[in-house]
């Protein structure tokens, strides 16, 4: 583990996750939990995250939450556990906890704009490489050709531009891929959220790797650990850098009581 910002004091973290009568474990799902797959429908967990996920649910002093940009019945169907944990998905605009699903309100302009996107995401990229969510469509070119990055940034991107200027939503980009979204909710607010319903002693921390997880990180700023999970270092916001799967494994059991 390296400390990537010098307030921040990994010791006395450490100290404070093993003390602490409250605590919320926020987790972003690819490329945190499990490793990048050219299949995104197959992207298991690292070895050994799945027995301490349920480790951590069953503590009842741990609020243990998935935050992800798949959808919210993806992650579910991928991370198969019973009981389910809490999950925000798509970015935050769908929630399942407690067994009861919050789906997203999205004004009818957008769910047209979102319509025409996915029709135009088919006719470039195919539908093993397009992704439709509540609140976004994305398309994902990781595992395939550079010439196909390129077909998708010429034919695609001026297509989801003209809707994201037309009519006020987001194009994001992501390691592998660009995602055209509803504006209104990122990650960072499910964390403002998630905080706002914990005790305010309770010992916090984010984990993600994703350029779409700095909302979070800057989100738990002041009340918590941003901890960044990827192989190579990259400019970020967070206070820690690990690198999965061993650092990852050592984080959570440190959790584990």
């Amino acid at each position: 583990m390296k400390v990537l910002r010098p307030e921040f004091d990994l010791e006395a973290f450490r100290s404070s996750v093993e003390s602490a009568d409250e605590r919320v474990l926020i987790l972003d799902y690819d490329g945190t939990l499990a490793p990048f797959t050219p299949d995104r429908d197959l992207a298991a967990p690292y070895k050994g995250v799945k027995e301490r996920l349920a480790a951590l649910h069953r503590q009842e002093h741990t609020r243990l939450v998935l935050v992800s940009g798949r959808a919210a019945s993806d992650l579910d169907r991928l991370l198969n556990m019973d009981p389910r944990p809490e999950i925000w998905g798509s970015h935050g605009w769908e929630r399942l906890r407690d067994g009861k699903y919050e789906p997203p309100t999205i004004p009818d302009r957008w769910e047209q704009a979102l319509l025409e996107a996915r029709d135009a995401c088919l006719k470039v990229a195919g539908e093993s490489q397009c992704e439709f969510k509540p609140a976004s469509v994305a398309v994902h070119w990781r595992g395939r050709e550079n010439n196909f990055r390129k077909d998708v940034e010429q034919r695609l991107l001026p297509a989801w531009s003209g809707l994201a200027s037309r009519l006020g939503l987001e194009i994001h980009r992501f390691d592998g891929g660009i995602e055209l979204r509803c504006p209104g909710r990122d990650k960072g607010d499910s964390v403002r959220t998630i905080l706002s319903e914990s005790p305010p002693e309770a010992v916090a921390a984010y984990l993600g790797d994703d350029r779409t997880d700095e909302d979070a990180f800057a989100a738990i700023r002041g009340r918590g650990a941003a901890v960044l999970v990827r192989k190579e270092l990259r400019d970020t916001g967070a206070d820690l850098w690990l690198t999965p799967p061993d650092q990852l494994l050592e984080f959570m059991d440190l959790w584990i009581i």
